[in-house]
């Protein structure tokens, strides 16, 4: 898929099939074993998985409440991406750490996605130890617009 069969999706589908086409993107540009998006509500603390390429092992699912660590300070207060390349780096920041490494994943990247200074979600892949070289992370980065086409179509 190319940017230009990703737009068709986006005119044409539902969020559903949008994320999955933002997806199938994150999966040629850039790779992952799992690959989520998730919204969160400031006001109330909580979490909401709206799209899973896992959707067994990761499902789409009510509210969770979102722990105060250094991924939130970065991720939802800073607005930058996360990097962690070990399982031990997952760890520190991922209650379901142990979930995450028996699916094969030891490392993961988290882009928070903003559209006119607002928090609209993030965008969440994991994949085996060290595989988010930055050559990866920047490819990743530059799915962005349509990640955040894929966030609008929630609105």
């Amino acid at each position: 898929m190319d940017l230009r069969a990703f737009a068709s999706v986006a005119a044409n589908g539902n969020s559903q099939q949008i994320f999955a086409a933002l997806n199938t993107l994150v999966q040629q540009e850039v790779g992952a074993i799992i690959c989520s998006c998730s919204t969160f509500d400031a006001a109330t603390g909580k979490a909401k998985r709206i799209y899973s390429n896992q959707p067994d092992a990761y499902p789409v699912s009510g509210l969770k409440d979102v722990t105060a660590n250094d991924w939130t300070r970065l991720v939802l207060g800073e607005g930058k991406i996360f990097i962690a390349n070990s399982p031990d780096e997952i760890a520190k920041v991922f209650p379901d750490h142990q979930l995450i490494r028996s699916l094969g994943c030891g490392s993961a990247v988290n882009m928070p996605i903003k559209l006119s200074g607002s928090f609209l979600g993030t965008v969440n892949i994991l994949n085996r130890a060290n595989y988010y070289a930055p050559e990866r992370v920047e490819r990743f980065q530059q799915l962005e617009i349509a990640a955040i086409v894929a966030f609008c179509s929630l609105r």
